[in-house]
């Protein structure tokens, strides 16, 4: 069902907006899909995060994008680095906005912009030159 949701053309425009992002922040960005979620959607998200080894970055300043398209269910889980820098609710306003995109069925769309969002919160915090992405702490 995944493979369904998001075509090859899809899947280049969300892996570029993810680069673009990247490209400007030291932050790590990812996006994880399956096919269901059993339980909470947070606590799976969470799971994956690890799983990632997302919170093992320098600054503590990854994003995780979860969706679990058969369950209609989605999340979006930052590290405790961007998570202090970011305002309250903001990650609840970003699910807001990809939630509008996604009842009309424009995945690709509200994911895109979504990481444009992240993008200018993590790179005025985390500039690029900070980057230490594949430097991961022990």
């Amino acid at each position: 069902m995944a493979e369904k949701l998001f075509s090859k053309a899809d899947r280049a425009i969300i892996t570029d907006a993810i680069r673009n992002a990247e490209m400007e922040t030291s932050g790590e960005i990812q996006v994880h899909i399956e096919n269901s979620c059993k339980g909470d959607v947070l606590d799976r998200a969470a799971e994956v995060f690890e799983k990632l080894k997302m919170h093992k970055t320098a600054q503590r300043n990854a994003v995780l994008f979860y969706l679990a398209v058969v369950d209609h269910k989605f999340a979006i889980l930052g590290d405790a680095g961007i998570n202090k820098v970011v305002p309250e609710n903001y990650w609840e306003n970003i699910k807001e906005e990809m939630l509008v995109h996604f009842k009309t069925s424009a995945f690709t769309e509200g994911l895109r912009k979504r990481h444009r969002n992240v993008r200018k919160a993590a790179s005025t915090t985390f500039p690029l030159r900070q980057r230490r992405r594949h430097q991961r702490t022990p």
